[in-house]
């Protein structure tokens, strides 16, 4: 797994880089939260540890800016801070972290809260996999819906989607369907 860390504090940098390669994760290093944006965008992580208090971009803002983002998949954040406190706590929740961790960092306890990231991470991919998934009549082409009742594909997608429908034919159903029909039509009319 890919880890993006964005903290100012270069001995914790360091202790964070070496802990997360030694346990075996893909590690990206940044020194605040604006270098950590760009990084973000280059690399694609699925993870980010990142201080809440930093020069340029904080913590909090980068949380932001990643949850702004429409991900094809979901990409966990921590937070590391010094603050304490309930208030504090729910101002990182609102800006879309998914943790925390109080400085300095205890590494069994990082050890663990990335053992959750990434069974959470695992099941969200799993489950946006599983959305994908739509069991259709491979004769009808009706969809099954969550109520088990079939419905015409395009019933189902108007109904969960703003999706407007338009019929036509494609090339090789014009030929097949259509021209035959049409062949056979003319044929009716000169026989009579």
């Amino acid at each position: 797994m890919k880890i993006l860390v964005a903290e100012d504090d270069s001995v914790s940098r360091v202790i964070l880089k070496v802990k997360l390669k030694n346990m075996g994760y893909d590690v990206i290093v940044t020194e605040d939260g604006e270098e950590a944006w760009e990084e973000f965008h280059a690399e694609k992580p699925q993870l980010v540890i990142t201080d809440w208090m930093m020069p340029n971009v904080d913590g909090l803002e980068l949380c932001r800016r990643i949850r702004t983002l429409t991900q094809e998949r979901y990409i966990y954040i921590v937070i590391l801070t010094g603050v304490e406190g309930k208030k504090a706590y729910l101002e990182g929740i609102e800006a879309g972290a998914d943790d925390f961790l109080h400085k300095p960092v205890d590494m069994d306890e990082l050890t663990a809260r990335l053992h959750v990231a990434s069974r959470i991470i695992t099941l969200r991919t799993e489950m946006r996999q599983l959305e994908g998934l739509l069991p259709i009549c491979s004769y009808c082409k009706k969809i099954r819906d969550e109520n088990d009742s079939w419905m015409p594909i395009e019933g189902y997608i108007s109904t969960r989607t703003e999706a407007k429908f338009s019929h036509g034919a494609c090339p090789s159903c014009i030929e097949k369907y259509v021209t035959p029909e049409l062949e056979e039509m003319k044929r009716k009319r000169m026989t009579r």
